[in-house]
C-alpha cells in the first residue's frame, strides 16, 4: 500500500518541516502505528476470510480514519461498519463506501441524517430492531423518494437487538411490506463472545450465539423472503464464526491494531492470542525522575483508555510497571523496588489496554516504518459519537 509523506503536528495540524521526522523528534504523547505490523495484520485477516468464502467488512469504530478504511477496502473489504451516524458521515466524506450502521437510527435527527447519507450512498445499510422505528424510516425514505437498506439487529449478544426467531421474522415480514424499505439481512454481533478467555470456551460460546442468527435466517427464508446477509463476528471470533454455515460476513475491528485486552484472551495455539501483532502504541517521554526507583512519563488518563482493569504495558522494559499518576502523567516503577532503567528525556512506548477508545483520544496517527515517520493519518471521526 503506498504511503503519502505528510507531516503534521498533533496539536494544530500544520506542517512541521519539509524533511521526514523520526520517533525521537515526535511531540509526545503520540499515537503510533507500525505500518509493517498493520499491513501484516490486514493481509492475514483479509486472506483468511477470502479462503473461508466470507465477506470482510471491518469495523471503523476501531480506527475512525478514512485512510485506513480505504486501505482495508483495497485489501478486499466490501466496505466498513460504523457505530454511529456521525462516524459514518465522516467516513463517507473521506470516500469510503459500503457502509453498515450497526446502531439503530432512532430519533428524528438520526433518521434525517440517515436519509441524507443514503441519498449520497444508496448502498448504505442501516440496522433496525423495532417495528415502529422501521415505519419511521419508511416514511422518511418515502418523503425523500428513495429506498433504505435495512439489516435486522438480532439480540445474540448482550447489547441491542430484537429477539431472534419468530419476533425477528415478524419484523422481516413488515419490512418487505413497506414500500420504501429493502431487507438486506441480519446484523448479529455477539460482543460478549469476543473476549471469552480460552479458545475452546470462546468457540462454544460464540457458536451457540450465532446459531440463533442462522436459525432466524432460515425461518425468514422459509416464508419466501430473501435474507442474503448475516453479518457479525469480531477479532476474537473471526476464525470461529467464519466456519459456521449461514454466516456470510465478518466485521472484526481490533485485529488491525491489537491491544492488551485481546492479547490475554488466548488463541488456538496457546494462552496468549498471537494471531495478530501489536501495531498500535503510545509514545511518551520521561519528564521527571524523582528517585532512582521511579520515573514519570507525560502520558496519563488523557493518553490511554482507562476502561480496563489493567494499565498500559511498556515495550522493551522488562520488569517495569506503569501506574496512573493523573490526567497528564504516568509513574514507572521496577519490580522489587529496584532502579528504573530510564533517564530524563528517554522515550517509552506502550501497548495500550484497549485500542478503540485510545484512538479516540488523538487527532492523528503517526505512521512508522522503523524509527521513521512516513505519514500522518487524520483520525477524522474522532469524537463523532452522535
Amino acid at each position: 500500500m503506498p504511503t503519502r509523506r505528510v507531516f503534521l503536528t498533533a496539536a494544530a495540524g500544520v506542517p512541521l518541516a519539509a524533511k521526514a521526522m523520526t520517533r525521537a523528534e515526535l511531540p509526545t504523547p503520540a499515537l503510533l502505528l507500525d505500518l509493517d505490523a498493520f499491513n501484516a495484520n490486514v493481509e492475514r485477516m483479509a486472506g483468511f476470510l477470502k479462503k473461508q468464502g466470507r465477506a470482510f467488512r471491518p469495523h471503523a469504530k476501531t480506527h475512525k480514519c478514512p485512510e485506513i478504511a480505504r486501505r482495508l477496502i483495497e485489501a478486499g473489504a466490501v466496505g466498513a461498519c460504523a457505530a454511529k451516524i456521525s462516524e459514518a458521515e465522516a467516513l463517507a466524506g473521506g470516500g469510503v463506501t459500503g457502509l453498515l450502521l450497526t446502531s439503530a437510527m432512532v430519533g428524528r435527527w438520526r433518521i434525517e441524517r440517515a436519509v441524507r447519507l443514503a441519498r449520497r450512498h444508496p448502498e448504505t445499510i442501516f440496522s433496525v430492531d423495532d417495528a415502529a422505528n422501521a415505519r419511521d424510516l419508511n416514511d422518511a425514505a418515502g418523503a425523500a423518494r428513495l429506498k433504505l437498506n435495512l439489516a435486522i439487529d438480532l439480540l445474540v449478544g448482550n447489547r441491542t437487538g430484537i429477539e431472534p426467531g419468530e419476533r425477528a421474522a415478524e419484523l422481516a415480514r413488515l419490512i418487505v411490506k413497506l414500500p420504501n424499505l429493502k431487507l438486506a439481512g441480519l446484523q448479529s454481533y455477539s460482543g460478549n463472545s469476543s473476549h471469552v478467555i480460552g479458545f475452546e470456551e470462546r468457540r462454544r460460546f460464540s457458536r451457540a450465539a450465532m446459531a440463533r442468527a442462522v436459525e432466524t435466517r432460515q425461518r425468514i427464508e422459509k416464508s419466501g423472503i430473501a435474507c442474503p446477509l448475516v453479518t457479525g463476528g469480531s477479532t476474537g471470533t473471526y476464525n470461529i464464526d467464519s466456519e459456521i454455515d449461514g454466516i456470510t460476513e465478518i466485521q472484526p475491528g481490533s485485529f488491525m491494531f491489537m491491544d492488551l485486552d485481546y492479547n490475554r484472551i488466548g488463541g488456538a495455539g496457546g494462552p496468549v492470542y498471537r494471531d495478530f501483532q501489536n501495531a498500535l502504541t503510545v509514545l511518551t517521554t520521561v519528564i521527571s525522575k524523582p528517585a532512582k526507583d521511579n520515573a514519570i512519563v507525560d502520558g496519563g488518563f488523557k493518553a490511554f483508555s482507562t476502561d480496563k482493569p489493567f494499565p498500559p504495558e511498556a515495550k522493551g522494559l522488562t520488569g517495569v510497571s506503569y501506574a496512573w499518576a493523573g490526567d497528564e502523567h504516568g509513574k514507572l516503577t521496577a519490580a522489587g523496588g529496584g532502579p528504573v532503567p530510564v533517564e530524563l528525556g528517554d522515550r517509552v512506548e506502550f501497548i495500550v489496554p484497549h485500542c478503540d477508545p485510545t484512538v479516540n483520544l488523538y487527532d492523528f496517527i503517526q505512521v512508522m516504518k522503523g524509527d521513521a515517520v512516513v505519514a500522518v493519518w487524520p483520525i477524522t471521526a474522532r469524537g463523532r459519537s452522535q
